[in-house]
C-alpha cells in the first residue's frame, strides 16, 4: 500500500512540475503562417516568360501561403520547354517545394527527370534545382540513378551543372556501362 501512495505523490508531484511550466502567451500564433491561402486539387498551371511557353505543370494538390512566394504541391508532373519551345525536360515527383523570388526548387519522393537535349534520365529521393546557379543537386548521402545512352550510375553526393551540362558524384557510385559488343551479344 505504500508503494502505491508514493507512486500517486510521484505522480502528483510531476503533473504539477508540468503544470506549473508556462506557455508564452504574448507570442500569438499566426494562423495565415500556418494555413494556406489556396489550396488547388488537379491543377494544370503554364508559365509564359516573353509570349512563350515556358512550362506546364500538372499537380493533385498545391497550396500557396500569404505574404510568401513558397508553393507546395503534391504529386507533380512537369515539362519545361526550351527557348524555341521544345521540350527541354519532363518529369515527375512526390512532393514539390517551390521558392520563385530565389528561384530554388526542391523536388521529393519518386523523383524521375528526363532531359530530351542530353538523352539523360535521372532518378532520386532528393533534388535540388538552384535556378540562378543552373544547379541541380542530390544530398551528400541521398541515392541518384543516372542512366545515359547505355550507361547506368548509382551514386551519393550527385551535383550537375546545367551550364556546361557536366556530373559528378562525390560519394559512393556503381555502375554499368553498355558497350556495342554487349549491345551484339545480347540481340543473339
Amino acid at each position: 500500500m505504500r508503494i502505491y501512495l508514493r507512486i500517486a505523490v510521484l505522480f502528483t508531484a510531476v503533473i504539477f512540475l508540468f503544470a506549473g511550466c508556462s506557455l508564452k502567451y504574448e507570442e500569438g500564433v499566426n494562423a495565415e503562417e500556418k494555413n494556406p491561402e489556396f489550396i488547388f486539387y488537379d491543377t494544370k498551371i503554364m508559365r509564359y516568360e516573353d509570349a512563350k511557353k515556358t512550362a506546364e505543370i500538372h499537380a493533385e494538390q498545391l497550396e500557396q501561403y500569404k505574404d510568401s512566394n513558397e508553393t507546395y504541391a503534391k504529386n507533380v508532373s512537369f515539362t519545361l520547354y526550351d527557348a524555341s519551345n521544345n521540350v527541354d525536360t519532363e518529369g515527375f515527383c512526390g512532393l514539390l517545394n517551390a521558392d520563385s523570388s530565389k528561384e530554388l526548387y526542391e523536388l521529393y519522393d519518386g523523383i524521375r527527370l528526363f532531359n530530351k537535349k542530353n538523352n539523360t534520365n535521372f532518378r532520386a529521393d532528393v533534388l535540388r534545382w538552384n535556378g540562378k546557379s543552373e544547379q541541380l543537386t542530390g544530398g551528400r548521402t541521398d541515392m541518384v540513378r543516372l542512366e545515359k545512352d547505355g550507361t547506368v550510375i548509382v551514386g551519393s553526393g550527385f551535383s550537375a551543372s546545367g551550364i556546361s551540362g557536366k556530373f559528378n558524384f562525390t560519394g559512393s557510385v556503381s555502375g554499368d556501362i553498355e558497350t556495342d559488343t554487349k549491345k551484339e551479344e545480347e540481340k543473339k
